[in-house]
């Protein structure tokens, strides 16, 4: 079989629109290099080529053309090798018999793993007309255009107000620091890492075309500046948010103290330690960290005095932790940092937006407000 029959006669996927609604599951076969740039939720990468070997057909390629890259290529896929990766796709797509594969561009990579893994088990699974590259596309147009279809409502609120536990009990919602893996703040970094900027705008422009599809575009997101920690909301979609109704919920002081004591210190010391595998003394030093850096982020903005402040008690609350195990002691810097620091800029920021405030109220009485909006 020549090459421009490899795959000829194998399932093609050309509606991306439906592709993306129904999450149907993904196989990448692109290197590991081009996966972890970027990919799509429900995506597993089990690469015709690897790194190495995508890094010496490229070479072949650019000096001796593509005959020789292909047959390279050929060369440094096969035998053991080969059996081994084909294994991996049938195992997938005998997991997955609703799933497609795809690569860069929806060409010879696809095609050939299409073909290898019909010969070897009769598996006629679906490719991705276009590939990566197509998709991609397709997302970000929709990043452009859905935004215009959207009846944004802005939840505002102090930091430590619960924000995001109210917003996860609103179907209509989407949770832009939970895409983002982080709480949106100097001190809402996650254990865990951010995803790319792509994989956020991938993840964001699937939501939005799920809510949109059923129905919902009147949808309640987080008060959010232009930045989630090291990510971006796209230029269109934030310009939306930035024009959109406000509502402010209202939380006593003590109860934002203890909501933000529960997640910026309770929540994330557990996380850490299950990150290094329950190691309480590993957990325990990379929670250090977190608290230090985060502290030194915002460094400028405390000013000497309030920063020598905050470092003292942060400090003292971190031997009593190590000496005793309990996190009490960082009660009072979580009340500093709040009402010191994050309420002054916080009132500054909703000074702005006055014109743009249309309820202020308790928890209660906001989800009374959003319910009388069609929002539940």
């Amino acid at each position: 079989m020549s090459l421009k029959e490899v795959g000829k006669d194998l399932p093609l996927v050309e509606d991306l629109r439906s592709l993306f609604l129904s999450g149907r599951p993904l196989l990448d076969v692109r290197a590991p290099v081009e996966f972890h740039e970027g990919a799509f939720p429900n995506t597993r990468n089990h690469p015709l080529m690897d790194d190495a070997d995508r890094e010496a057909i490229g070479t072949c390629y650019k000096q001796q053309g593509q005959d020789a890259a292909i047959a390279l290529g050929m060369q440094r896929v096969s035998g053991d090798i080969k059996d081994a990766r084909v294994a991996a796709w049938a195992a997938f797509a005998r997991e997955h018999p609703d799933g497609v594969l795809y690569c860069f561009r929806g060409g010879l990579r696809s095609r050939i793993s299409q073909q290898l893994l019909y010969e070897s088990t009769g598996i006629q699974y679906p490719r991705v007309k276009g590939g990566y590259k197509l998709m991609r596309r397709f997302l970000l147009q929709q990043l452009e255009t859905l935004p215009s279809q959207l009846q944004p409502i802005i939840l505002s609120g102090g930091t430590g107000s619960g924000k995001t536990i109210f917003l996860k009990t609103i179907s209509q919602s989407i949770d832009l620091e939970g895409i983002a893996n982080h709480r949106g703040s100097a001190f809402g970094t996650q254990p865990n890492q951010q995803p790319t900027q792509i994989n956020f705008e991938n993840q964001l422009a699937i939501d939005l075309m799920r809510k949109l599809d059923q129905g919902q575009s009147t949808l309640l997101f987080e008060d959010e500046s232009r930045m989630i920690g090291s990510l971006h909301l796209p230029e269109t979609f934030f310009k939306r948010l930035s024009e959109a109704p406000l509502v402010l919920m209202q939380v006593p002081n003590d109860e934002r103290v203890e909501i933000s004591y529960q997640e910026y210190v309770v929540d994330n010391l557990q996380a850490f330690t299950a990150l290094h595998h329950g190691d309480e003394a590993a957990g325990f030093a990379a929670f250090s960290q977190y608290l230090l850096g985060s502290l030194a982020k915002i460094q400028r903005r405390l000013g000497g005095v309030r920063y020598q402040k905050a470092h003292r008690m942060m400090q003292d609350a971190l031997i009593q932790q190590k000496r005793t195990g309990k996190t009490e002691a960082h009660y009072d810097l979580v009340r500093f940092i709040l009402l010191d620091y994050y309420d002054p800029m916080y009132n500054y920021q909703i000074s702005k937006k006055q014109d743009r405030l249309v309820f202020t109220g308790s928890p209660a009485e906001v989800r009374d407000y959003l319910n009388s909006m069609g929002i539940r």
